[in-house]
């Protein structure tokens, strides 16, 4: 028998007592904000609430979907992430996530939620019930990345949501939503994993012992970023990031950062984590430069680098646009 999606989120014992109390009391937060690190749990636990929400067969005062019905089934998504629920009173949001034509665009969202996602998704549902009865459950995955449009276009319907309309928005980055936003949600606080919980999620997925917890060790208790460090693929895309952007750094033309950009403009997490390669690699680079002539100006230049790079990180993270970043990058870095 399958077990309901809210048990499955692990370490998360605040949180998900929180959801528990809501749902046997049905009084469950309209709009909902959960904040913590990547990979912690919270997306699995946001659609165990949708799919207990929409379950056919919960009673009430129970606090657990039973996962069998075909709302308990569709309300989850595929795990390919660009996967989408089967459920139609389940609605995911998420930056470049829909095709263009679908949310009313010309070209996709490259750098932020737009305003024709909230409307397309949001807005023209707001005004009707759940299609199937229980609940309608729209899910915002970085909340942050909401533009001042999208987001201000939300505060009426946050604010006063239609009936058994609950949203729920998932952020690694509070500070960077809008106060309204944070005005209108409730905060449920999701944490670092232990480094055993992560260890043995990743033993789960096959990865051996040994590897596992190291992993485990340098992912600051996120099983995303576990995943990523035993990633063969992962590692491979970030050597030759890396690669190619040393190369760009000592070519004579600009051609190569512009072409790096060009590629490099739709997956800001990705990128995110190929800079912070690019950043030790360049530390690195400093340090034999030091190591070898501590006069020599190679070891400035490379210890400014670094520092360029640690810079364009804060801005992505900061919704910058990807491409922008790169390329600023490497002009300023060709300036030194």
């Amino acid at each position: 028998m399958t077990a309901e999606t809210l048990g499955q989120v692990l370490a998360q014992d605040a949180a998900i007592t929180t959801l528990r109390r809501g749902l046997a009391a049905g009084r469950v937060h309209h709009a909902l904000l959960f904040d913590g690190p990547a990979g912690v749990g919270k997306e699995l636990a946001a659609f165990g609430l949708a799919q207990a929400l929409v379950c056919e067969r919960r009673e009430a005062g129970s606090d657990r979907a039973c996962a069998a019905c075909s709302a308990c089934r569709r309300a989850m998504p595929p795990a390919d992430p660009r996967g989408l629920p089967l459920h139609p009173d389940v609605v995911l949001l998420e930056r470049g996530l829909h095709e263009p034509a679908r949310i009313g665009r010309r070209t996709p969202e490259t750098q932020e939620i737009s305003i024709d996602q909230v409307r397309a998704l949001v807005l023209a549902r707001a005004a009707f019930g759940p299609h199937e009865g229980r609940a309608k459950v729209f899910v915002i995955r970085r909340a942050e990345e909401l533009s001042i449009s999208a987001a201000n276009a939300l505060l009426k319907t946050l604010e006063e949501p239609g009936d058994r309309t609950h949203f729920v928005m998932l952020t690694e980055n509070r500070d960077w939503l809008m106060p309204t936003i944070l005005s209108r949600t409730q905060r449920v606080r999701f944490g670092h994993l232990p480094d055993a919980v992560v260890e043995r999620l990743l033993a789960g997925r096959g990865v051996a012992s040994a590897d596992a917890k190291e992993a485990a060790r340098l992912a600051a208790g996120s099983f995303e970023a576990a995943l990523a460090l035993v990633d063969e693929q992962a590692l491979a895309d970030k050597r030759a990031f890396v690669e190619s952007a040393l190369a760009a750094l000592d070519a004579p033309t600009t051609q190569g950062a512009v072409d790096l950009a060009e590629a490099e403009k739709k997956d800001k997490r990705a990128l995110a984590e190929k800079l912070g390669a690019l950043a030790s690699a360049l530390h690195a680079r400093s340090v034999a430069a030091l190591a070898s002539d501590p006069t020599a100006r190679a070891a400035d230049v490379a210890a400014r680098q670094h520092a360029l790079v640690l810079d364009a990180m804060v801005r992505l993270e900061r919704n910058a646009s990807p491409q922008l970043v790169v390329e600023s990058l490497f002009f300023a870095q060709r300036a030194l």
